[in-house]
C-alpha cells in the first residue's frame, strides 16, 4: 500500500527518510540550557552550480565538488529552520519558503505538524535575513500572515535595506525577484515587525549577532543557556562543501561575496574558538552540528557523529 505524505513526513520526523540533500525530513534536537532547540526542514533548494561558483578556480574547485558528490548542472541545498522552545516562547528563526519561491521547499508548516507545533503556538518570528527561502513563508495563500500570534524581528539593517525602493533596482537582474517579494511580504507585515540591532538581547538568553555579507544587513543568533552558547547561523556560513574547504574564497551566493567571506572566517573562528555548536540554514544532516578545524580549513561534524 502506498505511504501517504503524513506518513512520509512521520517517517522523516523520526530520521528514517533519506532524500538526495541528506536527511531532507529529518529532524534532529538539543538542549541549550532551558532551550530545546530544533531543526526542521522546509525542504531544499535546487540552484544552477553557477549561482554559487562561478569564477572560482576549476581545478580547486572540481575535487572539493567531486568528494561531495555534486557533479551536475544543478545544487541541491537542504533548508534547516531553527525552533528554540522553552517555558513560554516558541521561537522560530526564518519561516521557510512558503508557496511561491520553488517547488522543493515550503514545506515547514508541515514539518512543524510532524512534532505537534502549530502556527499560532509560536511566539516569536526572528528573522536571519530577508532572502525568499527565509522570509516568503510569512504569508500564506491569502496574503495573511501564517504565525498569527507571532511577534517578528528584523536586524534593522536588513529591515531598511529590503524595505528601500531603491534596491530592487541596485540588487541586479538575477535576484531582482528577491526584492520584490521581500519588499511585497514586509509592507505587509509592517506593523508586526520590530527592528533589532547589533548586540541586543531580544529575548533573555537570545542576543542578535551582525554577520554581514550574505545581505547586507544579515543577521546571525546565540542562545545562552547556562555556560553554554549556541549559534543560529542562517546563511552567514552559506554551504557544507565550498565554504568550509575554502572559507576565504568569495562566492557568488552572497550579496557581498568579500564581506562574506570576512564575516564566514570570523565565524568560523569564533565557533572553534568558544566550542560553539550551532545551526546552518544550508547544513548538511539537519544543519545541527559543530565546526572544526582541518588544517587551513574547516569541516562540519553533524551532531552524533
Amino acid at each position: 500500500m502506498a505511504s501517504t505524505r503524513r506518513e512520509f513526513l512521520a517517517l522523516a520526523g523520526a530520521g528514517m527518510m533519506l532524500g538526495a540533500s541528506g536527511r531532507l525530513w529529518a529532524q534532529v534536537s538539543t538542549t541549550v540550557g532551558d532551550w530545546q532547540v530544533t531543526s526542521v526542514s522546509d525542504g531544499h533548494l535546487s540552484l544552477p552550480r553557477g549561482f554559487y561558483f562561478d569564477g572560482l578556480p576549476e581545478a580547486e574547485l572540481a575535487p572539493i565538488l567531486e568528494a561531495q558528490g555534486l557533479m551536475g548542472d544543478m545544487i541541491a541545498s537542504p533548508c534547516n529552520v531553527t525552533l528554540a522552545r522553552r517555558e513560554g516562547a516558541v521561537v522560530l528563526f526564518d519561516c521557510g519558503a512558503g508557496p511561491a519561491f520553488m517547488e522543493s521547499a515550503g514545506e515547514l508548516i508541515e514539518a512543524l505538524d510532524v512534532i505537534d507545533v502549530a502556527p499560532q503556538d509560536v511566539t516569536h518570528v526572528v528573522f536571519t535575513h530577508g532572502h525568499p527561502d527565509h522570509l516568503w513563508g510569512v504569508l500564506d495563500d491569502f496574503d495573511e500572515p501564517v504565525f498569527s500570534e507571532a511577534a517578528h524581528l528584523m536586524g534593522d539593517a536588513e529591515w531598511n535595506y529590503w524595505r528601500d525602493p531603491e534596491t530592487v533596482e541596485t540588487i541586479g537582474e538575477a535576484r531582482a525577484s528577491f526584492a520584490v517579494g521581500a519588499a511585497r511580504r514586509l509592507e505587509l507585515v509592517e506593523e508586526r515587525i520590530t527592528a533589532v540591532a547589533d548586540g541586543e538581547e531580544i529575548l533573555p538568553g537570545l542576543v542578535a549577532l551582525a554577520s554581514h555579507g550574505h545581505t547586507p544587513g544579515h543577521m546571525s543568533f546565540v542562545l545562552q543557556g547556562g555556560s553554554e552558547a549556541f549559534l543560529v547561523a542562517g546563511d552567514a556560513i552559506v554551504n557544507g562543501h565550498v565554504a568550509l574547504a575554502r572559507p576565504s574564497w568569495e562566492l557568488g551566493s552572497d550579496q557581498d561575496p568579500a564581506q562574506g567571506a570576512a564575516t564566514r572566517l570570523r565565524l568560523l573562528d569564533m565557533l572553534v574558538t568558544e566550542e560553539m555548536r550551532l545551526i546552518g540554514y544550508h547544513l548538511p544532516d539537519g544543519g545541527l552540528g559543530r565546526i572544526e578545524r582541518a588544517g587551513e580549513a574547516y569541516r562540519f561534524v553533524a551532531e552524533g557523529a
